[in-house]
Parts: C-alpha cells; sequence; structure tokens
C-alpha cells in the first residue's frame, strides 16, 4: 500500500507589492497558514508532502514530486500526474512549461528516453496518445476532425479508450512534435481571469513496454522474461472558476458548467477514497468520463502524485482554501500497486526452470540430503503438472469433438420431427377431403389445417335443454257495446248505430278465427304435454276472446233470438263478469244464423 503524494505550488503575485491588505498566505517548511496581522486565522493551517513558493521553477517540481513516478513506470509500475486548482492559478504552465522553464510533461518525455538508452539489459516499445475531454466529450487531439470516442473496460486492459490514436516513438523529438500537434487542436478561451484559459482537460497517456533482451536466440537455455506494461498519464486539469469573477457568457458559460461538474466529481471521489474501508460506501467514478479514465490511478494499481496550484492574492482567499481542502483528503488516499508482468506459459515455464537451477547450483556443495529431496519434489511437481495440463487439453479437444457430434445429431432430430409433423398434417387433411360430401366445395388450406386438428379439441358432452317456460300473455279487458237502458224486441235504427258504435257487419263475409300457431321446440312430446297442461289458462284466454268478438255481432232472427251467456274467470278476476248481448232483428235486411256461430256456441257451452 502506497499513499498518493500531494503537493502545493503557488504561483507569483499579480497584485501590488504595496497592496494594504492584510491577509496573506505565509509557508513554514511543508506548512501553509492563512494569517492576519501575521497571525495565523484558525481553520486555515495545512501541512502537505511538499510545498513550492513562487520563486521555485518547473525542474524544481520535477525532480521532488514527479521523477520517482517516471522511474517506476519503466520498471513496470503504471503512474499518474496531475495538476489541480483553479482557473489562472499556473496548471498549464506546471504541466507544460515554456522553452525556458520547461514543464513537467517535456521533462518527463526527455528522462524516459535518457533511461531507456542507459538501459542495456532490456528492449522499450513506446506508444503515445493525446485527448481532451471538452464538454464531457472525448476527442482525440493528434487527428483533426473531432470525435466522441467511447469508454470500455475489459479484463486485459482495464480503462480504456476505444478509438484512440496511438503512435509508436523511438525518441524525444518525435514525443514533443505530437505534442506541439495536440496543443494546437486542443481549445482555448479567454476569459476575465486569463487570456489563454483551457477550455478542456487534457490527457497525455504513454504505454512502456518492456521485456529482457535474449543474447543468442538459437541456444535452448536462454530465459525469455516476461513482459511489462506500464502506463503513465500526465494529466492537465481545466480549472474551476466562478461566473462573476470570469465574467463568461454563452459558450464560455457552457464550458465553465462542464468544467465544474466534472471537478465536482473528482472531489466526490477523492472524498469518498479518504474514508475509511468500511465507511466508504459507492464510489461514483461513472459519474464523469475524467474519473472514469483515472479511475485506476485512484484508488487503484498507481503511483500517483498531485500538483495543486494556487493563488496568493487576498480575493482569491475561499477558492485557494478549497484547492488546499481538496489536497488535503487526497493526501490520506492509498492505492495498492504493484508491477504489470504479461507471461506466457513459456515464459513461466523458463522462470521455474531458472529457479530449479539455482537451487543445484546451492546444493552443489551440500551433502543435504533434505534438500536434495525437496529439489526432487520439485521437479516432480513440475512434472506432474505438465502432464496433468496435457491431459486436461486432451479431455478439452475430446469435449469438444463430443458436444459438435450431440448437436449435429440433435439438428438431425429436430429435421426428422419437422418431417413427420408435416406428414401428419398431409394425412388428416387428406382424410378429411375424402370424407367430404359430393358437390361441396374444397377447402381452403386454413380449413384443412383446422380439420387436421379436429381430434385436438375437447368433445362438448352437455345436451341440449328440452324444457321451456310459458309465460302468461298480458291482455286487455276488450271492449264492449254499452248496455241499452230499455230492451225490447224491436230496435230502431239510432238504437242499433248506438249499440254497434256505427259499424256495420257483413255476416257473409265473416269467417272463422284461424287457430294460433304452434311454435315447434327441440323437446320430446311428453315436455310439450306436461308444458300444455300447466298453461290451460291460454286456451281459456282464446275462448274467451272468441267470445268478446262474437257478442259484437249482433244476428238478426225469426222469432227474435236472445243469447246469454256467463264466463267464469278464476284466475284473472276474483269477481264474475256477466255478459248478456241482445240480438235485435235489423230493420233493413234479416239472416239466419251461420250454422258455423252455432257449433261455436255449443261447443263453448
Amino acid at each position: 500500500m502506497e499513499k498518493i503524494s500531494v503537493g502545493v505550488r503557488f504561483r507569483p503575485s499579480t497584485s501590488s507589492p504595496h497592496s494594504d491588505s492584510s491577509r496573506q498566505w505565509q509557508i513554514s517548511d511543508n506548512a501553509i497558514s492563512l494569517c492576519h496581522l501575521n497571525t495565523p486565522i484558525s481553520g486555515y493551517t495545512f501541512a502537505f508532502d511538499h510545498v513550492f513558493d513562487a520563486s521555485l521553477g518547473n525542474a524544481v517540481v520535477y525532480r521532488v514530486l514527479i521523477k520517482s513516478i517516471i522511474d517506476a513506470a519503466i520498471d513496470g509500475f503504471n503512474g499518474t500526474a496531475f495538476a489541480y486548482g483553479q482557473t489562472s492559478s499556473g496548471k498549464t504552465y506546471t504541466m507544460n512549461g515554456s522553452e525556458m522553464d520547461p514543464g513537467i510533461i517535456p521533462l518527463a518525455i526527455k528522462d524516459i528516453f535518457d533511461t531507456i538508452h542507459k538501459t542495456s539489459e532490456r528492449e522499450f516499445l513506446i506508444r503515445v496518445s493525446y485527448m481532451e475531454i471538452y464538454n464531457e466529450e472525448i476527442n482525440d487531439l493528434l487527428v483533426l476532425e473531432s470525435q466522441k470516442l467511447p469508454i470500455h473496460e475489459n479484463l486485459e486492459r482495464g480503462v480504456y479508450v476505444a478509438g484512440i490514436r496511438e503512435e509508436i516513438v523511438s525518441n524525444a523529438e518525435q514525443v514533443l512534435q505530437l505534442l506541439k500537434l495536440g496543443e494546437e487542436n486542443r481549445h482555448f478561451g479567454e476569459t476575465n481571469m486569463n487570456a489563454r484559459s483551457s477550455r478542456s482537460h487534457t490527457i497525455f497517456r504513454m504505454v512502456i513496454e518492456s521485456r529482457a533482451k535474449e543474447e543468442d536466440s538459437f541456444k535452448e537455455d536462454t530465459i525469455t522474461d516476461a513482459v511489462r506494461v506500464s502506463v503513465l498519464n500526465l494529466v492537465d486539469l481545466a480549472g474551476s472558476e466562478r461566473i462573476a469573477k470570469t465574467g463568461a457568457e454563452g459558450v464560455r458559460l457552457k464550458e465553465g458548467k462542464h468544467i465544474n461538474k466534472s471537478l465536482m466529481v473528482l472531489g466526490n471521489v477523492i472524498s469518498k477514497l479518504s474514508e475509511g474501508g468500511k465507511q466508504r460506501g459507492h464510489i461514483p467514478y461513472r459519474d464523469s468520463k475524467l474519473t472514469r479514465i483515472l479511475q485506476p490511478a485512484l484508488g487503484g494499481n498507481a503511483k500517483t502524485s498531485i500538483i495543486c496550484t494556487v493563488a496568493p492574492e487576498d480575493v482569491h482567499v475561499e477558492e485557494t482554501r478549497g484547492t488546499l481542502q481538496f489536497a488535503s483528503r487526497a493526501k490520506r488516499i492509498t492505492n495498492c500497486v504493484q508491477v504489470n508482468e504479461i507471461l506466457t506459459d513459456a515464459a513461466l515455464l523458463k522462470r521455474q526452470k531458472l529457479e530449479i537451477e539455482e537451487l543445484r547450483k546451492k546444493l552443489m556443495g551440500s551433502h543435504s540430503e533434505v534438500l536434495e529431496q525437496v529439489l526432487l519434489k520439485q521437479r516432480n511437481d513440475m512434472h506432474k503438472s505438465e502432464l496433468e495440463r496435457d491431459r486436461l487439453a486432451t479431455e478439452l479437444e475430446e469435449e469438444r469433438k463430443a458436444r459438435y457430434a450431440l448437436e449435429h445429431r440433435i439438428l438431425e432430430q429436430e429435421k426428422k420431427i419437422e418431417n413427420l409433423m408435416n406428414l401428419s398434417v398431409s394425412a388428416h387433411f387428406s382424410s378429411a377431403c375424402s370424407q367430404k360430401k359430393v358437390g361441396e366445395r374444397s377447402a381452403t388450406p386454413d380449413e384443412a389445417h383446422f380439420l387436421a386438428f379436429d381430434h385436438l379439441k375437447t368433445p362438448n358432452f352437455k345436451c341440449p335443454s328440452i324444457d321451456f317456460v310459458v309465460r302468461r300473455p298480458s291482455y286487455k279487458e276488450l271492449e264492449s257495446s254499452p248496455i241499452p237502458d230499455n230492451f225490447a224486441d224491436v230496435a230502431d235504427e239510432d238504437l242499433w248505430t248506438r249499440l254497434n258504435k256505427g259499424r256495420v257487419t257483413d255476416l257473409e263475409a265473416f269467417q272463422m278465427t284461424p287457430p294460433l300457431p304452434v311454435q315447434e321446440f327441440p323437446s320430446s312430446e311428453t315436455s310439450l304435454a306436461h308444458a300444455y297442461s300447466r298453461n290451460n289458462d291460454s286456451l281459456l284466454i282464446l275462448f274467451y276472446t272468441i267470445i268478446k268478438l262474437t257478442s259484437s255481432i249482433l244476428i238478426s232472427t225469426d222469432p227474435p233470438l236472445s243469447i246469454s251467456r256467463s264466463l267464469s274467470r278464476s284466475e284473472t278476476s276474483a269477481s264474475n263478469t256477466d255478459l248478456r248481448c241482445n240480438a235485435l232483428p235489423r230493420p233493413s235486411r234479416t239472416s239466419q244464423v251461420p250454422s258455423q256461430l252455432i257449433a261455436i256456441d255449443h261447443c263453448l257451452w
């Protein structure tokens, strides 16, 4: 476990040396305090690993804070160095520098190639890339057109930017030319606080691969070491800013919002990592693309150094205090650092043989039987492991062949089942067509499909109902002729008209009422008889209707005929209704009572 190295650097003051400010920052060894009239203010005192005043140049900062990370990157350790602070505090100058005072990135590039040239026992391969995060979009600074590159992650490479251009370089001059090209494509802007303000975060990345050189590749006893792969990130962050001080509007305002958001997420990640293991909780790496790319460097497998740049003016006291609080939290973060090696089976086997030979040399002058047995045991274990590996490889190959054969057999069985299903459907369709009557139309393909699967339907065993309900119909009391005051044998014409309400009846045209049609129901004769027996009232109503109709007919006879009827309706009325009709001969014509009416009259009685 290794803690993050944190240093604070003050830039030269831009205020007048004769200003009347009563507050100023004072440096004492590695401590910083805000003093009011030379008296430290409570809550404004901080201590760090290294503190650099305005008189020290970039070379001192690099040698004290960054040089160890560069050496570790050459040896196979991941390394990250980045500058953090408010806008116009000197971050870009610290990282890039100038011609007279080169920054950390140019010094690191020269130092890497100088060390490689001095290392004769290993061979190196260097790849470089340069990207920026502008408005939460990743652009490749080594290509002209802007691209929105995605971030991916896998077990082999970890977190990386997909589609980024990587250039293989062999000397420092090539890298410096690529760095100059990237700076030309980077986004800069002018604000009230800085004439050339960085509007994006930049990450300059170097991938260093190395392995031991082979003295004679034709000898069988040569030792090929594992390949070491390390990643070095040199980050120049855009500065946090306040709109009231920068006066940003339009595009600059939008850029400032994205910059402050990503820096806020970085601060949250640093705050979470600085807490204890049990109290840490979720770390929001994915809330920003900056923290997502720097995830291995923050609490992961990397040596990390942070340079916090601050402004000494009294007007920037609160921004300086926020930067120092960020540095104090980052100082408590620990990383688990280890060498990144890629070991092949051949390299691992040769390394084990080398260890065995070293143990044998130690036993040349010793007669210890115990150590000899240990050596033999190691040889036997190594031999067994080789045999086990061969056996597992053979079993794996056999299993692959068996799996292929099984898949082929399953495919054949599926084809057979499909053929049988087609034959079954065709057979059912043929049988259904053969059973159709002559003259019927041929079945469509859809009907044939349903006919083929009719035998799969659930049969209906429910018998149809044979009962029906007879309801007593509703009827009104039929109207009858008014009863005259006096009955006589002969009625005059006025009385005749009044009794018949002006109607003239033609007896010759009179016909019998046709029988009521009986509705056929799908039931047996027994149920019909039972239904009619329960509904005798319906017949009574029918007969009563016929009587009413016949009573309205006045029949003239010689001698006069008098008809008197009395019906009893037990279900329709509680009282008896007596109907008496006297038919007097009409003065204009006479006729005999039709035989049909007399037959009806006798039947009713």
